[in-house]
Order: structure tokens, then C-alpha cells, then sequence
């Protein structure tokens, strides 16, 4: 008799909380369609960032320094980057060739501002790898100025580390410089890029 009891109390506590489990969150009985169409079709809009990504379509030569080894002077190299915005204003894409650590270079930057986190992605995918490397970053106020963060899987050290500062003072110059940081925290600089337009 006592286990009747007992199962029949479990099955009416289970009968009323089901209802309100059963009850549509608040929230969404208050999503109005229209509403939400226009807060999509403004996230989705290009603004003042990705108009200031337009400003650098062009070709541009490159003058890069690698290091390589700590104490070493870097690597040189020159090259060509080709940058144009794509999917209606939305992203600008550069396509760039040259030497990297000796060899051929090929790689595919897009760069883009998300209107929803309010941050700059950019990913990168090259001859040097077969991965996608992805940083995301904020702009200064000064608008000449994106400082990204990011890593990659390195067979070596695990998850590498990295932040960029691209900087574009004028219409005709560009310089893009990534620091490596280390384990301890440290930074130490791995790659400086310097970009000329093309007249």
C-alpha cells in the first residue's frame, strides 16, 4: 500500500509541472516576424567599416620580413597582393603571391566586419598550410588601425598563438605586423609586411 502511495504522489507531481514545462518560453511569443526581418537586414548591411575595407581595392606590391630564427636578421622577400571587396561590399579579399622561407608563396586573405559582435574577422589560407587560420579584432577609434588575435595548431608548441596590428596611415600604405606569443606570454615579432599601391 505504501508503494501505491508513493507512485501515485510521484505521477501527481509529474502531472502538475508538466504543464508548466509545456508552456512556450516568454520570449518567444513576443519575437514579432517584421521586427526581426529588419534587425537581420541591418546586421547584414555594409557601414562605415566595411566601407573603409573598400578604400584599400587596388593592387599592391609587398615587401616582407620574416623571422625565423631568434637573434637572426629576418628573411626578405617581395611580392604582389591583389584587393578587392566581395559579396556586395561585405568583405574584402586579397589575393597575394611571392616567397615565403624560400619558397613559392600563394595565399587568400578575407577580412570582414561583423556587424553582430561588432569585430573584424579575417581568415587566411595559403601554400604553407593545408588549415584555415582565423583571427578575429577590434579597430582603433583613429580608423587606420585593426589589432587582431588568433591561433593555429603548430606540431611543435601545441596551439600557436598570434596578434597582428594593421595599420593603413593613408590611402597608399599598409604595413601588417604579427607577433608570436610564446608560452610565458611573451611576444616576439615573426612577420612584417609592407605594402606600396600600385600607380
Amino acid at each position: 500500500m505504501r508503494k501505491l502511495a508513493i507512485r501515485v504522489t510521484c505521477l501527481c507531481m509529474i502531472l502538475i509541472g508538466s504543464p508548466a514545462l509545456a508552456k512556450p518560453d516568454q520570449k518567444s511569443r513576443k519575437l514579432d516576424p517584421q521586427a526581426m526581418t529588419e534587425t537581420y537586414q541591418k546586421l547584414a548591411t555594409p557601414g562605415d567599416q566595411h566601407k573603409r575595407l573598400g578604400e584599400l581595392e587596388g593592387t599592391w606590391t609587398t615587401h616582407t620580413k620574416s623571422w625565423i630564427k631568434p637573434g637572426q636578421p629576418p628573411e626578405e622577400s617581395t611580392g604582389t597582393c591583389d584587393m578587392r571587396m566581395i559579396l556586395d561590399g561585405r568583405f574584402l579579399q586579397q589575393e597575394c603571391t611571392g616567397e615565403m622561407m624560400g619558397q613559392p608563396f600563394s595565399g587568400i586573405n578575407v577580412t570582414g566586419y561583423d556587424n553582430s559582435t561588432k569585430k573584424y574577422v579575417s581568415t587566411w589560407k595559403s601554400t604553407m598550410g593545408t588549415g584555415l587560420f582565423v583571427m578575429h579584432g577590434t579597430g582603433g577609434k583613429d580608423g587606420t588601425t585593426i589589432t587582431l588575435k588568433g591561433d593555429h595548431p603548430d606540431p611543435y608548441e601545441g596551439t600557436m598563438k598570434h596578434r597582428a596590428v594593421w595599420k593603413t596611415p593613408d590611402s597608399n600604405t599598409q604595413t601588417f605586423t604579427m607577433y608570436h606569443i610564446g608560452k610565458n606570454g611573451k611576444e616576439t615579432k615573426g612577420m612584417e609586411i609592407h605594402y606600396e599601391r600600385k600607380q
